[in-house]
Formats: C-alpha cells, structure tokens, sequence
C-alpha cells in the first residue's frame, strides 16, 4: 500500500464509521435498518480494512498509535453493544395482531435507554475520530519511501 492508498483508506475507514453512527441514529428514531453494524471489533467495514493490514499499520503509524486506534476502535464496539442488543439482538417472535397493530416496537423506556447509551458512543466516537485525525497526520508527514 503506498502512501495516497494508506490516506484514502483511513478517509475511507472514517467516513464508513460515520455512516454507522447515523444508521444507529436512525434506528434509535425509529427507521428500519437493514444489516446492522457487526459486534466485532474484526468485522465492521472498519475493522475489515484496519486488522487486514495491521503488521503494515503498526509499521507505518508506530506501535502507541496503532495501539490508540485500537483500543478507541474497541471500546466503541463495547458500548455499541448495549444499543445491539436493543433493537437487533435476536427478535422475539411476534404474533400476527402485534405485528399488525405495530406492538413491536421497542418499549419507549429502552429507546430512551438507547438515546443515553448513543450520547456515551458520540464521546466514543469523537476520541476514535480524533485518533484516525492523527493517523492521517502521521501518514501525511512521511516521505513515500517509508510505504511499500
């Protein structure tokens, strides 16, 4: 990966991350959502692409940012999992009278739940998206003999 890709990628890994946040956001405001962001850490759109390359990333980035990316990465999968399991874990069957008079829906308690744990994975979000800044920093500043 030379030095243009590795900018692309993590412009990339950022913008998906973005779109994640606003499907939470629509689902939380109650839009269907199809395919639900992953639980895994490894398997999001972000994730694919992060832990695919990262002997390369840690090479690149050095080991303490890597390591920073990680962790934010992994702490937003952590607190994404308690909005998860509200509107995606595995649904309850419904009968045919809830379905039709729409009782399916999440208790308005847990969407308010959902409203809380969604202002802690902004915070998330932030220090994840400033990590990626510094990254884009750190790729940005070095000479393109450094890249494969």
């Amino acid at each position: 990966m030379n030095k243009s890709q590795m900018l692309e990628a993590i412009e990339k890994a950022k913008a998906k991350h973005l779109e994640q946040m606003q499907k939470i956001e629509d689902v939380i405001a109650g839009k269907s959502v199809k395919d639900p962001t992953p639980l895994s850490k490894t398997e999001c759109d972000c994730g694919v692409w992060f832990y695919s390359h990262e002997t390369e990333m840690k090479n690149i980035l050095g080991a303490q940012l890597f390591e920073r990316l990680d962790k934010h990465h992994e702490n937003w999968h952590k607190e994404y999992l308690d909005i998860y399991n509200i509107f995606f874990k595995e649904e309850k069957k419904v009968g045919f009278f809830s379905k039709v008079l729409g009782k399916n829906k999440p208790d308005p308690l847990l969407i308010d739940k959902a409203k809380l744990y969604f202002t802690e994975l902004e915070k998330s979000t932030e220090e994840l998206l400033k990590a990626s800044d510094s990254a884009l920093r750190r790729v940005s500043a070095l000479k393109e003999e450094k890249f494969t």
